[in-house]
């Protein structure tokens, strides 16, 4: 595949989705060809799986809802991502396969293991080129999630819960440097905007050749 992949994680509040639309904005300024998705969701199904996992009021087994995140994903993979990359297009998924591993692995208690070998075989064994971790103290970004609105399944959670999924987070970041780069969401939107896109050019060379130019 000649395209990029790029993820971007982080806990609740943590200003993921708006540095998504600031980085597609910037790519296509340059005349890059930009699919932008999100996880769950970015399929008919993806969007189903997200309305029944965040806000359906019934509850759900952290093993079911760990499955149906994967059912989301692989659909994702199959008819969104993959195509796009497949065309040399620049795809920024606002949350992947390493949510899993720090929602459902680290904060629910799910093993590692398990949650790393189903999320290989849902996607084929697809990773990002690239991913850009935003790190943020669970209760910052818990107060900023709040003042958006009704808080979904995730955000309901206790803090210890998102205590855990942040450490998840950077043991991540810590066994995968040359992919995962940690970024202070506590600084401005136009400074985290600059780093990102510092960061995206200066490794564009380490990424595998046939990418968009």
């Amino acid at each position: 595949m000649s395209g990029l992949f790029i993820s971007l994680e982080g806990p609740e509040g943590a200003g993921k989705s708006t540095q998504a639309r600031h980085l597609a904005a910037a790519l296509r300024a340059e005349g890059r060809a930009v699919l932008e998705t999100r996880e769950p969701g970015g399929t008919p199904l993806g969007d189903r799986v997200r309305e029944a996992v965040l806000y359906a009021e019934i509850e759900v087994a952290p093993v079911a809802e760990f499955l149906l995140y994967s059912a989301s994903r692989a659909q994702l993979v199959r008819d969104v991502i993959r195509p796009a990359l497949e065309r040399g297009e620049v795809v920024i998924c606002d949350r992947y396969a390493d949510s899993s591993m720090a929602y459902q692995g680290h904060g629910r208690g799910l093993p590692l293991e398990f949650v790393e070998d189903v999320t290989w075989q849902a996607t084929g064994g697809l990773r990002p080129h690239l991913t850009f971790l935003f790190d943020l103290d669970p209760r910052i970004g818990l107060e900023r999630a709040a003042r958006k609105g009704q808080p979904d399944r995730l955000e309901r959670a206790d803090l210890s819960f998102h205590a855990r999924v942040r450490e998840g987070f950077l043991e991540l970041a810590r066994a995968q440097p040359e992919r995962i780069y940690v970024l202070d969401a506590t600084r401005p939107e136009p400074e985290i905007t600059a780093e990102i896109l510092e960061v995206l050019r200066s490794s564009l060379r380490y990424l595998p050749a046939g990418r968009p130019e």
